[in-house]
């Protein structure tokens, strides 16, 4: 019988709202459906903006957190209809909500991190509970509150016989280093009966490397009026700059050791126009190239650091698609095979969003989603808030 979840996710990268209908009734999973809906320009400022302190922000995270929904609701009754259900056959929705600020264990020593999102709103439009509100609960256990992922990707990805690694690029970049993972040993059961596939959080590595997509699609809307640069060919035009590579590497946080997480806290262009303050003579599409390798590069050093027993590297999320960045990650590594999750059953853009919806069904069966060796919590922990329809 189907166990339908909806998950999802709006990423760092503004680039539109993913969402996939998933059925976990077969192992790992099975997308039904996969919808993307874009942002309007107006909102995607406005959040954009929401990253910063601003003017009655209060108020305006309020109403774009409304506006936002109602693009997932939009997005959800879009997927129902394509697959031909009603809303009363799906088991719940995760959702993520947009990311504004991440600052954990900042200021007051626990921090914060917080996504705009509604999910009342999200039950009352659909008609279908809500899960949401993932990260908090590992910040309030003193951990980093992502990323998230990295179960999902060893519940999903893993494989029996080797070390795998797996590389997120989107508006940030994750890293996930999955121990090789033997089949199912201890089952655990659902409310239902139902056998879920067991794994050990301890053969779990995971963390932000850094910036992913966000400073290359800035650059590119500043320069060129458009969201991102298609297949890199903008930024494989130009040439690497060492010297201002050698300053963007120069930053402090490429240097910490995992547990660690990151955002547009950080790598934003307040943070890019500081760094380019001693190449005001450069072209534009030197600039892109010298992001691009900068993306490349802090990914493949991470690689190297932390996945070195890996011979394959999965990629997923939006910078899959980008040629070039892919180019320069298998030059990067050249003892790796740099491949697309696609040929792992999971088209790159399917995988947040799906890892949403696996942590909505893990909230509902009371299953930790969280990995202590992941963000740094003092345990793994239920995660998400939920909001019946």
């Amino acid at each position: 019988m189907p166990e339908l979840y909806i998950g999802l996710m709006s990423g760092t990268s503004l680039d539109g709202v993913d969402g996939v209908l998933v059925d976990f009734s077969c192992a790992p999973l099975r997308v039904l459906a996969h919808l993307n809906a874009p942002l309007s320009s107006a909102l995607t400022d406005e959040l954009l903006a929401l990253n910063s302190p601003g003017t009655n922000e209060l108020h305006r995270a309020a109403l774009a957190a409304n506006a936002l929904v109602r693009v997932y609701a939009h997005l959800v009754l879009q997927l129902l209809e394509l697959a031909g259900i009603e809303p009363n056959a799906v088991v719940a929705i995760g959702a993520h909500g947009q990311t504004v600020r991440h600052q954990p264990q900042s200021f007051d020593g626990t921090g914060y991190t917080l996504q705009l999102n509604n999910p009342a709103l999200l039950a009352e439009l659909t008609g279908i509970d809500v899960v949401a509100d993932f990260r908090s609960r590992d910040v309030a256990a003193g951990g980093q509150g992502a990323p998230l992922v990295p179960a999902f990707h060893q519940a999903t990805f893993a494989q029996p016989d080797q070390t795998l690694a797996v590389l997120n690029l989107g508006g940030m970049s994750n890293l996930s280093v999955l121990s090789p993972c033997p089949a199912p040993e201890v089952p655990t059961q659902g409310p239902e009966g139902d056998s879920l596939p067991f794994f050990s959080g301890n053969d779990v590595l995971g963390f932000d490397c850094g910036p992913g997509n966000a400073l290359m699609d800035a650059w590119c809307q500043q320069h060129l009026g458009q969201a991102f640069d298609a297949d890199g060919t903008w930024a494989a035009a130009g040439r690497v700059h060492g010297e201002l590579l050698a300053a963007l590497l120069d930053e402090p946080y490429f240097a910490q050791s995992a547990p660690k997480s990151t955002g547009r806290d950080l790598f934003n262009l307040g943070w890019l126009a500081w760094k380019l303050e001693k190449f005001t003579s450069l072209a534009p599409v030197d600039v892109q190239a010298t992001l691009t390798e900068l993306t490349a590069s802090v990914c493949a050093t991470c690689v190297k650091r932390y996945g070195s027993e890996s011979k394959t590297l999965i990629v997923c999320g939006g910078g899959a698609f980008n040629g070039h960045l892919m180019a320069r990650l298998q030059a990067l590594l050249p003892g790796l095979q740099v491949t697309s999750s696609q040929a792992y059953g999971l088209p790159p853009l399917q995988v947040e969003a799906a890892a949403f919806a696996w942590l909505a069904r893990n909230t509902l069966m009371r299953k930790t989603s969280s990995l202590k060796k992941v963000t740094g919590a003092s345990g793994a922990r239920i995660l998400g808030a939920v909001y019946p329809a």
